[in-house]
C-alpha cells in the first residue's frame, strides 16, 4: 500500500472532531478495558458456533484477510464478516468511530503517528501478552505501542525503503554491487555516472503522484537520533531545524536541479516509475515495497530477478527504512460484549499462530515471526529487504507523533510555489497545529 501522508484526516482532528478529541465520547464505558491479568489463556482453534466478528478494512485490502478468515470460519464455526470502509479510509475511519460506529476488528497503520487517531487508549483493546507478541523480530515488536502498550496485532512486515535498480542500465553505466552506495552523497554520485555513461535518467521522480517525493528527503534523516525526535515530539525542536532544511535543499539542488530526474519529474506518476525502470529510461526509483508489488503484479519472478535489483541506503550508511502501513497492524475494539472481544483476541492469536505459515505462503510476502520461515519463491528483491529489516531504520511516519503533508509541500517546491525554508515552515506550521489539536505536551 502507497504510504502517504493524511491530509484529510489531520484536518478532522484539528477541526471537525475536535470537541471530541477524534473519538466517540461513550467510548470509554464501551466495556471491558482489556486488562492483561485478568486474562486466560487463548486457545486459537477453540469452537465459535454462533459468534460474528466484523472486520473493516480499505478498499484495496479487503481480500488480504481472506485466507486467514476462511480458515479461522472453518476451524472455530464463527463468522467474520469484512466491510471496505470508502476511500479516504484514514478519513471516513476516525468519522466512522466519532459517531459510534465499530467493529470488532481493523487493518490500522500501528505506528505513534497514525495509532492515535482512533483514539486507542478509549476505543481499543490492548494486546499485551498475547501469545504472539514475543514471536514477533524487533521491528515488528516496536509497531503498535502507545504509551508502552500494545494496541495492534503485526501480522506484517513494514514496508521497506530502498532503491529498486534495472541491472542492464546498471551495466552499461560500468556499475556493479561494488558500488553500491554507503551514504547519501554516493547514491548521488551514483546517479550522475548513470547520466554521464547511459541514456536513462538516474532517477525517476513522481510529482504527479506527490507521495514518493518524500522519500528523498527522508533518506536524509536517518542521522537524527532518538533525543532529536523525542525533543521534536515535546516541541523542543522544530522541523525547520537545519538539517531537515538542508536535506530538503540537497533533493533540490543536487538531483533535480542537477539533471538526475527524468526530465517529467513535476508530472511523473507512481506507475510510470515501474515502466520506466522496466524499460531502463531510469536507472533507480527510490521507493518502498509497494513498488515492488506494483512489478510483481506484471512480471515473474524469474523476469524480476533478472532485470531488477534493490539495494539499501541512508544518509550515511548502507541502511534501509522501514516504513509502517495500513496492512501491517490489525486491532480489536471495545465492543461491550466480551464474547466478542474474545473472539477478536482468538482470531488474532490464530492468524499469528496456527495459521501463519499458510498466510504468508498464500499472500507470498515475508513472515515477521523469525521462527517462521519466509515462504520459497519470493523476488532477490523481497529477501533483500527482508535480510536489512532487522537493522532498517524507521521513516518519520514511525517516529513522529504527527506526521505532516511533506509529498504536498515538496511538490509547491517543484513548481516553484516554495523554498525549501518555506517547505520546512510549512511542515512545521502543520505538525504543531495536529500536534495542538491532539493535546500533546509542549504545544
Amino acid at each position: 500500500m502507497n504510504r502517504r501522508a493524511l491530509p484529510a484526516l489531520a484536518l478532522i482532528c484539528a477541526a471537525g472532531l475536535a470537541a471530541t478529541a477524534c473519538s466517540d465520547p461513550t467510548a470509554g464505558d464501551s466495556g471491558s478495558d482489556g486488562s492483561d491479568a485478568k486474562r486466560a489463556a487463548v486457545n486459537p482453534t477453540a469452537q465459535l458456533d454462533g459468534v460474528k466478528l466484523t472486520m473493516w478494512t480499505a478498499q484495496n485490502t479487503v481480500n488480504a484477510p481472506k485466507q486467514v478468515i476462511d480458515a479461522f470460519e472453518k476451524a472455530t464455526g464463527a463468522k467474520v464478516d469484512t466491510q471496505a470502509i470508502p476511500d479516504l479510509y484514514e478519513q471516513n475511519v476516525p468519522t466512522k468511530l466519532a459517531s459510534g460506529d465499530r467493529p470488532d476488528l481493523m487493518f490500522w497503520q500501528p505506528s505513534i503517528s497514525t495509532l492515535p487517531f482512533i483514539q486507542p487508549k478509549q476505543n481499543l483493546l490492548t494486546l499485551d501478552g498475547e501469545p504472539w507478541e514475543a514471536k514477533l523480530g524487533d521491528t515488528e515488536r516496536s509497531l503498535g505501542v502507545i504509551d508502552g502498550k500494545r494496541y495492534a496485532a503485526i501480522v506484517t512486515s513494514p514496508a521497506m525503503l530502498g532503491v529498486y535498480y534495472n541491472k542492464d542500465v546498471f551495466k552499461q553505466a560500468g556499475l556493479s554491487e561494488k558500488d553500491f552506495p554507503k551514504t547519501y552523497d554516493e547514491l548521488l554520485a551514483l546517479g550522475r555516472k548513470v547520466v554521464d555513461k547511459t541514456d536513462a535518467a538516474a532517477f525517476y521522480e513522481a510529482g504527479g503522484d506527490k507521495w514518493p517525493l518524500q522519500w528523498q528527503m527522508q533518506v536524509q534523516l536517518t542521522d537524527l537520533d532518538r533525543q532529536w525526535w523525542a525533543d521534536l515530539n515535546a516541541g523542543k525542536k522544530k522541523w525547520t531545524d537545519p538539517v531537515v532544511v538542508g536535506a530538503i535543499k540537497k533533493y533540490k539542488e543536487k538531483l533535480l536541479d542537477a539533471g538526475l530526474a527524468q526530465k517529467n519529474y513535476r508530472t511523473g506518476t507512481f506507475t510510470g516509475q515501474a515502466d520506466a525502470l522496466w524499460k531502463g529510461d531510469a536507472g533507480m526509483v527510490l521507493n518502498v515495497t509497494s513498488f515492488q508489488s506494483q512489478l510483481q503484479a506484471k512480471y515473474s519472478t524469474a523476469e524480476l530477478d533478472k532485470k531488477i535489483g534493490w539495494f539499501p541506503v541512508a544518509n550515511s550508511s548502507a541502511t534501509g527504512l522501514y516504513s509502517p502501513d495500513q496492512t501491517n497492524g490489525v486491532v480489536a475494539f471495545k465492543t461491550g460484549d466480551d464474547k466478542r472481544q474474545n473472539a477478536a483476541r482468538q482470531f488474532l492469536a490464530f492468524w499469528l499462530g496456527p495459521d501463519y505459515p499458510d498466510y504468508i505462503k498464500t499472500m507470498k510476502i515475508p513472515s515477521v515471526q523469525p521462527s517462521v520461515p519466509t515462504p520459497d519463491g519470493l523476488p532477490e528483491t523481497s529477501k533483500a529487504q527482508t535480510a536489512a529489516l532487522p537493522k532498517a531504520i524507521g521513516v518519520f511516519q514511525a517516529k513522529a507523533i504527527v506526521a505532516p503533508d511533506t509529498h504536498l509541500y515538496l511538490a509547491d517546491m517543484i513548481f516553484g510555489k516554495k523554498s525549501p525554508q518555506q517547505v520546512a515552515q510549512a511542515i512545521q506550521d502543520q505538525f504543531a497545529q495536529v500536534a495542538k489539536a491532539q493535546g500533546a505536551p509542549g504545544f
